[in-house]
């Protein structure tokens, strides 16, 4: 089993920052890919921002240099700081995680419960 913790969501004046974590815990033998969604109101969930564990990252067009990923691999744990918010990155970010499990040594591949971001002008 793994279980993915976000944290640092809230609420922002335009213009601002924010800083959304994941935890990854559980019977974990190695982390890959990490990655950021979003679900704005209405609209299907889309890729902010993917980082592998090279260390390689792709962000999504509408970000535009706003936002990083990063990654701890000591922790388990992936960042996303998002500055220069817009109102339009209102959503629910979610972390998406793949992972070799410790029990079967195949790939899990999970998602968090999603934290809500909500900018406003």
């Amino acid at each position: 089993q793994v279980q993915l913790l976000e944290s640092g969501g809230g609420l922002a004046q335009a213009g601002g920052s924010l800083r959304l974590s994941c935890v990854a815990s559980g019977k974990i033998l190695r982390v890959n890919d990490m990655a950021w969604y979003r679900r704005l109101p209405g609209k299907q969930r889309e890729l902010v921002a993917r980082i592998t564990s090279g260390g390689q990252t792709t962000y999504g067009d509408f970000v535009s240099g706003r936002f990083t990923i990063s990654r701890d691999d000591a922790k388990n744990t992936m960042y996303l700081q998002m500055d220069n918010l817009r109102p339009g990155d209102t959503a629910i970010y979610y972390c998406n995680v793949e992972v070799v499990s410790a029990y079967t040594g195949g790939y899990v591949n999970d998602w968090g419960q999603g934290t809500q971001v909500a900018v406003w002008p």
